[in-house]
């Protein structure tokens, strides 16, 4: 049996992935082999031994500390995509609410008193003051290239926008899937310098990602064009921004993260962190971390680990070792020498490596005993071996 650690209320879709004949789930449970959350933040929790896993139900990962888990040879699992859709969606709308002056025009109406006849004269009266603007023929500028950024900008363009994007990490995957009209810019500032609209989709929040857009930066941007932040709070220069709001530089700030600053600012569309707040994108979530970590359990595969390589080697029936170590000279030599002098044959094996981490598959002819695990855990850079049998 293994036992998973939920730190908070994970999708049933996903938990309905991990077999109950197989897998304990609990909220509070002993010794957990793996640990599920959403946004817990672990950095001050003292994370038991017996933890292999760690699995994000969404893309960011700033509420865990992966620099920890990645010293003791434990992999960070996350969802990138899996709410793709979701924050899609929200930024397209997040665009029309601040064209169309949606959330000053719904305070007015709303506000508004007597009799019916009296408040058709008022709507009439105060619409002027509302008028806003189309999207099509519009530029939009996508900072971040990824299953959401991708996303943004075809939608964009089949609205008729212009779309400029810039990621200089883009992937192969995510280029193939971009609309052909999607011009590339050169930087940042060259995007910036185009742009009626500017959305952010870069992760994790750290010092290149951190006010990307400031003082500085809203000089090269167009009169009266609009920011969007549903990435990270921290991204954008919120005091900047609101500055540049004041002085008739910034038509409006549209994002996800309120505060005393922004909320009450009559040119700001604050809401209250709604990017992967749907009910698909939760259960997408879910789904894929929950694969991720019985994959990595059960197999010794990695599928979208923040932290270690991908690995992926189908397992049949022989006993597979799964070793984790230091990427450094002569492990692999090491490991298959005790692996000889115990006289196990290796039927297959695959070394994958990131950074200062590598993981090794072995598909190993016989049932290794404890004194060969024991003999591999002491070699000095490794940080986890496991012996597993196909129980499928």
């Amino acid at each position: 049996m293994y036992k998973i650690l939920t730190l908070n209320n994970i999708s049933a879709a996903g938990l309905d992935r991990l077999p109950r004949e197989r897998y304990e789930v609990a909220s509070e449970i002993s010794h957990p082999d793996a640990i599920l959350l959403r946004s817990y933040k672990m950095h001050d929790m003292e994370i038991p031994e017996s933890v292999q896993a760690i699995g994000r139900a969404g893309a960011g990962v700033n509420n865990i500390p992966v620099d920890r888990m990645t010293e003791k040879g434990i992999p960070v699992f996350n969802a990138p995509g899996a709410n793709a859709n979701a924050v899609k969606e929200l930024v397209i709308a997040g665009m029309l609410m601040a064209a169309r002056n949606i959330g000053p025009a719904w305070k007015f109406a709303s506000s508004l008193e007597g009799e019916d006849a009296e408040i058709t004269r008022a709507v009439e009266a105060g619409k002027k003051n509302f008028v806003g603007f189309e999207l099509p023929g519009r530029t939009l500028g996508v900072v971040g290239l990824g299953a959401i950024g991708v996303k943004i900008c075809n939608a964009a363009h089949d609205l008729g926008m212009n779309v400029v994007g810039f990621d200089p990490s883009i992937t192969v995957k995510s280029a193939w899937k971009l609309k052909a009209d999607v011009e590339q810019a050169l930087s940042i500032d060259d995007l910036l310098s185009r742009a009626d609209f500017v959305t952010f989709h870069v992760l994790p929040l750290n010092e290149q990602t951190a006010n990307m857009i400031n003082e500085e930066r809203i000089r090269l941007m167009p009169d009266n064009a609009i920011v969007l932040n549903f990435a990270r709070n921290g991204i954008v220069d919120d005091e900047a921004v609101v500055k540049a709001l004041d002085d008739g530089k910034l038509y409006g700030y549209v994002c996800d993260f309120p505060s005393n600053l922004l909320k009450d600012h009559a040119r700001c569309l604050t809401l209250p962190h709604l990017g992967a707040s749907t009910r698909e994108a939760e259960e997408n979530c879910a789904i894929m971390v929950a694969d991720e970590v019985r994959g990595w359990l059960e197999d010794g595969n990695i599928a979208n680990s923040v932290n270690f390589s991908e690995i992926n080697m189908p397992h049949g029936e022989n006993p597979r070792l799964v070793v984790v170590n230091s990427n450094v000279p002569n492990m692999l030599g090491q490991i298959s020498t005790d692996l000889a002098e115990a006289g196990l044959n290796i039927l297959d094996m695959l070394n994958k490596s990131r950074g200062d981490i590598a993981v090794t598959l072995i598909d190993l002819e016989a049932q290794p005993d404890q004194g060969v695990l024991d003999k591999i855990a002491g070699v000095e850079g490794v940080l986890s071996v496991r012996c597993l049998s196909c129980n499928k």
